[in-house]
């Protein structure tokens, strides 16, 4: 089969990697000069199975409702003249309970546990280097209320086979000492041996590259400019070159759509809706003055709700979310607000350890913004939409990384016409029929509005 993949990030290189060992024949398409520009290039590194864990829960509303008033905030909703971002909260709040928040977290835990093995076959197949630290990922609390809540959640991440385990102050200190400057502060944590962490960035470029060998067309620089129907058939794809305004219409066997955030308005276009917003994230990546003194262990600071990677001689902090519409400014007072707090939290925890100052101070942080695809379950949308030849992989919300290697082989396998070796349990997104699933109905996929 002759396939077009849309979208060059992690998901996107991931699906034409397995499309390619099944024999077909891929052509890869992303307005950027190279894979991994856009909310692929400075993530929060962490191939985090553990900690698959949705936005919503029955915490949630009360939480984002204090949260509104505060710049620093984890989570951050900006309300906008959008309907699409009102029905994306009606559609997360209808999730705000026990019963969802258990059966999302053992769908996306199934999904990340498929996801790493995935990985590490493309990883031992391929040789690709990225920074990758296989230590396992801490999560340290502050107060001792949320840690008390730390069992209960280790436990229900145990009950889908997720070794994750409370541990003491001084077992944590122990897993990773580059904590002990901070030591007086933490109550105790969680710790998962089997996470890791890694340059996402780096092995999504490093995959591609592997993709060209393999004979897939890579047409980098082009715009989307449409997804052209007959009827409720896709017939092609028109593409338009950057740089010399050339029109080019994409023709095959099969279409993925695999934009990321900018699914939803592409997909609009030939009216089809489908449940994903953006969830706005930022990243701080920091020169390390004392790598000795630096975590090798990936880790989750529950306080701020932000995660910190070590990758190679700089050390990477991520997160927050901002529900804001498709905001990429880095140069907002309130965008300026959220990168500084990254910085200072690095330098509170591992005093002196990377470079913290300001650019003013002649220090040289990369702060970095990205859309975090998010539908209001967390769970992506991978399968069959409701046009022919069409296809979806979308929707991962903070755990594209996690999630990309099995995204992309699922996918993949189901445009061949098999069977992935899994047991999701998928049942849709909210609100929404499901199309298309895995199996006897496993995997249920691309749930969309028309």
């Amino acid at each position: 089969m002759r396939v077009t993949v849309l979208g060059g990030g992690i998901i996107g290189v991931s699906t034409a990697w397995h499309l390619l060992q099944r024999g077909h024949e891929v052509t890869l398409v992303d307005r950027q000069s190279d894979a991994a520009l856009e909310t692929s290039f400075a993530n929060a590194a962490q191939i985090s199975v553990s900690y698959c864990e949705p936005w919503a829960n029955r915490e949630a509303p009360l939480k984002a409702l204090k949260w509104m008033f505060s710049a620093t905030s984890p989570l951050l909703f900006r309300p906008q003249l959008d309907p699409a971002q009102w029905l994306w909260g009606l559609q997360f709040l209808g999730q705000c309970n026990d019963a969802a928040f258990v059966r999302n977290v053992a769908q996306l835990v199934a999904l990340g546990s498929y996801s790493h093995a995935a990985l590490k076959d493309v990883v031992a197949e391929t040789g690709i280097e990225y920074h990758r630290l296989e230590r396992g990922i801490a999560h340290y609390y502050t107060d001792e209320k949320s840690f008390a809540g730390a069992a209960a959640a280790a436990e229900v991440m145990q009950r889908f086979g997720v070794k994750r385990r409370v541990v003491s102050r001084e077992e944590l200190l122990g897993i990773e000492p580059a904590l002990r400057a901070f030591g007086d502060r933490i109550v105790g944590g969680t710790y998962t041996e089997t996470d890791e962490s890694g340059d996402a960035r780096v092995f999504t470029q490093a995959l591609a590259r592997r993709c060209a060998e393999r004979g897939a067309e890579l047409l980098w620089g082009h715009d989307i400019e449409q997804i052209e129907q007959r009827g409720d058939e896709v017939s092609g794809i028109r593409v338009r070159n950057r740089q010399d305004g050339q029109i080019r219409m994409l023709t095959g066997d099969a279409f993925v759509v695999a934009c990321g955030s900018y699914t939803t308005p592409l997909l609009q276009r030939i009216g089809i809706r489908v449940p994903i917003y953006p969830g706005k994230g930022y990243s701080a990546t920091l020169p390390l003055l004392r790598p000795q003194d630096a975590p090798s262990v990936s880790m989750i600071d529950d306080q701020l709700k932000i995660a910190i990677s070590r990758l190679g001689d700089q050390l990477r902090v991520a997160g927050t979310i901002e529900l804001g519409g498709f905001d990429l400014s880095l140069d907002t007072p309130l965008a300026r607000r959220r990168c500084e707090m990254l910085v200072r939290r690095i330098e509170t925890v591992f005093p002196g350890v990377a470079d913290t100052r300001t650019p003013e101070e002649g220090g040289n942080p990369q702060f970095w913004t990205g859309l975090r695809p998010a539908t209001p379950t967390n769970i992506p949308l991978i399968g069959q939409l409701p046009r022919r030849k069409l296809w979806i992989n979308a929707g991962h919300g903070t755990l594209g990384w996690t999630h990309g290697a099995g995204s992309g082989k699922a996918l993949a396998e189901l445009i061949s016409g098999e069977k992935p070796a899994m047991e999701f349990g998928f049942t849709g997104q909210p609100g929404t029929p499901s199309r298309t699933g895995i199996g006897a109905g496993r995997l249920q996929t691309a749930s969309v509005q028309r």
